[in-house]
């Protein structure tokens, strides 16, 4: 099998899965009860906390565990809009967003609040004029992605960050959730940023755990409420297992992390210089460093994602339609429709993604089932 989905979902590592299955095993106690064996499970949750931002470069305090990127998009959108209402109503974003940002913005339009979702030129990304223009008085966020999930572009986020230095009562978000392990560390973290999304299952931990760093003194409402876990932020218990696996998961993650992106863009470069020559393929993913190292979206006009997806699948290579969160629904790729790609080119795109398992020679046997799969192509649509 070559798994070439990696922005979907990433495999657990058996490292990883071995941290959880031990603390299920040994630290199966709430860390909010008073007893010993609870006592044991805080200190372990504490400890993998810190872990997490020392590796960041960021303060035990400032992270505040989720259940992965949906949640955490959601939380700091709405939980700002809730904290700063009486600031203002007005937000802004970027029109290729994750739906968990999409979406949250637009329940709080049927809210009242006003939302500017700022446009991208052909390569995906936002203009930073454009954000200037876009700022009122009444602003209380900007939210933007670090890498789009389906092209893999990668926004100006230090330009953007420099604009809103000069507005320092307006939240600056990023939703990092593809970002995360790509080289960028120094943009996401880039001193004006208040809140950051990951997720944990991309990379390499547990599915349905996830964290956000909320910088210190920025306040941000609640979403679930309860018994006060999370400095009474985020309640619930605590997921200890995958929070433990999770911080593993991000330490081997980091460690390896300018190898890993060698690689994976060797590897993306092997497949977009074999595939750009044929007459009927379009790449959206440039190989440069506007673009992050893990995506190749690319289409070939005249066939339908979901057709190019399950041909690859029948030779037990695994690739997606350009989101998997949506990619169920045959829609366009929207980060593509804003992109203004024609609809019948954006309808024919599929994204490889890559991750630190795969190999070169992966790429090749891609290459070579890609020819077979084309000349096939071409002679039905003609």
């Amino acid at each position: 099998m070559i798994y070439f989905d990696n922005s979907a979902t990433t495999q657990a590592l058996p490292e990883v899965l071995d941290t959880y299955r031990a603390v299920s095993d040994q630290f199966w106690g709430n860390p909010s009860s008073l007893h010993n064996f609870g006592e044991s499970a805080w200190h372990l949750l504490e400890q993998s906390r810190a872990q997490i931002a020392k590796l960041l470069n960021v303060m035990p305090s400032e992270i505040l565990f989720t259940s992965g990127g949906t949640e955490g998009d959601n939380w700091v959108v709405k939980g700002t809009a809730i904290e700063k209402r009486s600031f203002g109503k007005h937000l802004i974003t970027t029109a290729i967003e994750h739906p968990a940002i999409q979406n949250s913005m637009e329940q709080l339009e049927q809210l009242g609040f006003d939302i500017t979702y700022l446009p991208v030129d052909a390569h995906g990304q936002i203009s930073v004029a454009d954000l200037k223009a876009a700022i009122r008085p009444d602003t209380i966020l900007v939210s933007v992605m670090a890498v789009n999930n389906e092209v893999g572009s990668i926004q100006p986020l230090k330009e953007v960050a420099e604009v809103l230095q000069d507005y320092p009562k307006i939240h600056f978000h990023i939703d990092a959730v593809q970002g995360i392990g790509k080289g960028i560390q120094s943009l996401i973290f880039n001193g004006r940023v208040d809140f950051v999304t990951f997720s944990g299952h991309k990379f390499h931990a547990p599915r349905g755990i996830g964290f956000i760093y909320a910088k210190q003194g920025r306040k941000i409402a609640p979403l679930l409420t309860g018994g006060g876990q999370e400095r009474n932020l985020r309640s619930g218990t605590e997921n200890l297992p995958a929070i433990a696996a999770m911080a593993k998961a991000l330490r081997i993650l980091l460690a390896k992390e300018a190898q890993s992106n060698a690689k994976e863009r060797e590897i993306k470069q092997v497949i977009s210089e074999h595939i750009k020559s044929f007459e009927h393929v379009t790449i959206f993913s440039e190989d440069t460093a506007r673009f992050a190292p893990h995506i190749l979206c690319f289409a070939i006009v005249g066939v339908r994602g979901e057709t190019i997806v399950h041909a690859f699948e029948q030779h037990d290579i695994y690739i997606s339609t350009t989101s998997a969160c949506s990619s169920k629904k045959h829609l366009a790729s929207s980060t593509l429709k804003a992109m203004n790609v024609a609809e019948n080119v954006a309808t024919s795109a599929v994204r490889v993604s890559l991750g630190d398992q795969n190999t070169v020679e992966e790429a090749h046997k891609f290459n070579q089932v890609f020819d077979q799969l084309y000349d096939e192509f071409r002679k039905i649509t003609k």
